[in-house]
């Protein structure tokens, strides 16, 4: 069964100029619904995340910002959205959509998340698009729960996961892999437990050539029980942020490995959509489809 999270929320719209990002969270579930790669009873609605487990992760005093919606400008400027109440109360949604698509990874091998990825969001501030770290509140509510014992983070995305490599900077529990673009934003990068910094325009066969040569070692020697995959399509070459020269099947062809390599080491894994800006809408779409394509073919 393909469990994937989804709530009417996620579509929250920003203000004109600032929507664009936003539409993909909105077009993905409608095509795979078109295509019938998926069908309603797929989708679950995730509650939003209790304050509790917001502060598993994030600190009183950001949290506090949020609420009282007390950010400061140049807090703001660095999320990059003008801020508003429905967007915190999205992303409670959305990181608790990840803790349950945890769950239903354990369960039936794959679980999916239309939104999160949202690596930039450090303790205690907010960075490149990301209020709340999903995955970071995920591994850290597993871990306190029980559920999970040693977790490791698969980011794909192409920018660093900066946000979730400072959380877990201390955190031998939590195996932080980026590969992601050396020139790219974040300017200043963090250290993950393993950093893989591509050139510009890196293509498919370099691309997949270091992957799979990393993915299948980095199993052996973490020894998780519990993957986050951050499938960011922000690797294509007509990504107006992404800097790399991956082509829409080289992308696919990731995430067939990725699921592969998974589901062979019988790890079970939840994944977090991240980013994605080529100019057209279609091939944001396509390309994040694909990985549900791809996940639906190797787990049904």
């Amino acid at each position: 069964m393909l469990k994937i999270a989804f709530s009417p929320i996620y579509k929250y719209q920003l203000p004109e100029g600032h929507r664009f990002p936003m539409v993909k969270y909105e077009l993905v579930p409608e095509q795979l619904l078109y295509e019938g790669t998926v069908t309603q009873s797929n989708f679950f609605h995730p509650e939003p995340l209790t304050e509790d487990q917001i502060l598993l992760t994030h600190s009183p005093a950001y949290w506090n910002k949020l609420q009282e919606q007390k950010l400061s400008v140049k807090e703001v400027r660095a999320i990059g959205f003008p801020m508003r109440p429905e967007l915190v109360w999205r992303g409670r949604h959305i990181a608790q959509g990840t803790i349950d698509c945890a769950r239903y990874a354990r369960q039936y091998g794959v679980s999916l998340n239309i939104a999160g990825g949202t690596h930039h969001a450090f303790a205690d501030r907010g960075e490149g698009f990301c209020v709340f770290n999903d995955i970071a509140i995920a591994a850290n509510y597993l871990l306190v729960t029980g559920e999970a014992t040693k977790i490791l983070v698969i980011d794909l995305d192409v920018h660093q996961g900066n946000g979730t490599a400072s959380i877990f900077q201390h955190e031998d529990r939590v195996f932080t892999f980026s590969m992601h673009g050396e020139k790219n934003y974040p300017l200043r990068k963090e250290r993950s437990d393993l950093d893989i910094p591509l050139p510009d325009k890196t293509t498919d066969k370099p691309y997949l050539k270091i992957l799979k040569e990393t993915l299948p070692r980095l199993i052996d020697e973490v020894q998780p029980d519990l993957a986050f995959y951050l499938s960011g399509v922000d690797v294509l070459e007509s990504d107006r942020l992404g800097r790399l020269s991956l082509s829409l099947q080289g992308c696919k062809e990731r995430d067939r490995y990725v699921f592969q390599t998974c589901k062979k080491n019988n790890l079970p894994v939840a994944v977090s959509m991240g980013g994605g800006y080529s100019p057209r809408i279609a091939a944001i779409i396509d390309a994040h489809a694909n990985t549900y394509r791809v996940a639906s073919e190797i787990y049904l």
